[in-house]
């Protein structure tokens, strides 16, 4: 047990949400730091611990034997005294569809370090509209990890759309010692050129084919793509569900925008939200959007260096380098280019 002087974090801070209290348990384990959070996502209209918040304290009690108090539903406020983590196979359990991938990347880091392999299975929602969905985390955030030393292989039993949950997917999780820096500056208007480098996919669970056509077809036409690669997936899942994903990058330099189908909603109105967010992107000439950006930031600092274009930052990812930085000391830049382009930089 550690016997480090606890440090208190705000959870109401910034963007108010399950940010603070991600990055905040992560950091806790990884640097064996007890912690305590207050006023735990008072920016929400249901404030304290949802379903899926209490699974990443859980998750991370049990990797870390940490010792935790007020690990409860609605508890605003959580002590969290980590041990060292141990690598090993887990299985976690939301019963909601809360998001699996913001737990698995609560205790990702931690377990990357840890030693040894391990392996994680997770139960929930993988696509439910509110946070990045396990498209986005195999196909953008995974390939950029690799690019810092760390190998991770997806296994996806069932995909789980909102309302319903119920996905089910492992990680296997393969040790390093340390990360490399990462270093993002090619703009994806630059990759957008290729059109090799541009993908269309539909995913689709109990909904018609002809859906994601369209899907496809309108974001072709609206972006005046004339041969990407396009992708029509019929998954199984616990319920119905579409998840439309644009996505411009080579490698693993990845841009994927996603919109969730939803009753009432047209295909091609699906496909226009997610052309639009594309398009302010690729107008930025930044190399990483918003989310991966916020999610690039911790394993930058543990890196200790590293350097990426991005456009606007969002309050995730202002929140989420004002916890880093009362944690680990470290101080992430950022500088502004120009209206639409920052530079976040770790040296």
């Amino acid at each position: 047990m550690t016997h480090k002087k606890t440090i208190i974090i705000d959870g109401s801070k910034g963007e108010g949400g399950g940010q603070v209290l991600r990055t905040a348990l992560s950091l806790s384990m990884l640097h064996n730091q007890p912690i305590e959070i207050r006023n735990i996502r008072a920016g929400r209209k249901k404030p304290g611990l949802m379903r899926q918040h209490l699974t990443c304290v859980l998750a991370a009690k049990q990797i870390s034997s940490a010792a935790v108090e007020g690990a409860e539903l609605n508890s605003q406020c959580i002590k969290f005294t980590p041990n060292a983590v141990e690598p090993g196979e887990y299985e976690f359990k939301i019963g909601t569809a809360g998001s699996t991938v913001l737990v698995c990347q609560t205790i990702l880091l931690p377990l990357v370090l840890a030693g040894k392999a391990s392996s994680v299975k997770l139960h929930g929602g993988t696509h439910n509209g509110m946070s990045p969905s396990l498209t986005f985390f195999e196909q953008s955030f995974l390939p950029a990890l690799q690019t810092m030393g760390v190998a991770c292989q997806v296994k996806t039993t069932k995909l789980g759309f909102f309302p319903a949950g119920g996905g089910c997917w492992q990680i296997d999780i393969n040790p390093t010692d340390t990360l490399s820096p990462c270093l993002f500056e090619q703009s994806g208007a630059e990759l957008e050129q290729q059109q090799s480098h541009c993908k269309a996919m539909s995913i689709v669970a109990g909904v018609k084919n002809s859906v994601a056509k369209r899907e496809i077809e309108e974001a072709k036409k609206r972006l005046g793509w004339n041969a990407p690669f396009t992708e029509i997936l019929n998954c199984a899942a616990h319920g119905q569900g579409n998840s439309f994903h644009l996505s411009v990058g080579h490698q693993n330099q990845v841009a994927m925008f996603e919109q969730m189908g939803e009753l009432g909603l047209s295909a091609e109105k699906v496909a226009g939200r997610t052309v639009t967010a594309l398009k302010a992107y690729l107008n930025s000439g930044a190399a990483i959007e918003e989310h991966l950006a916020d999610q690039l930031l911790l394993p930058m600092v543990l890196a200790g260096k590293g350097s990426f274009t991005t456009t606007q930052l969002s309050s995730h990812t202002t929140t989420n380098i004002d916890v880093i930085s009362q944690i680990t000391g470290t101080c992430i830049k950022t500088q502004q280019l120009n209206d639409k382009l920052w530079k976040v930089y770790l040296d």
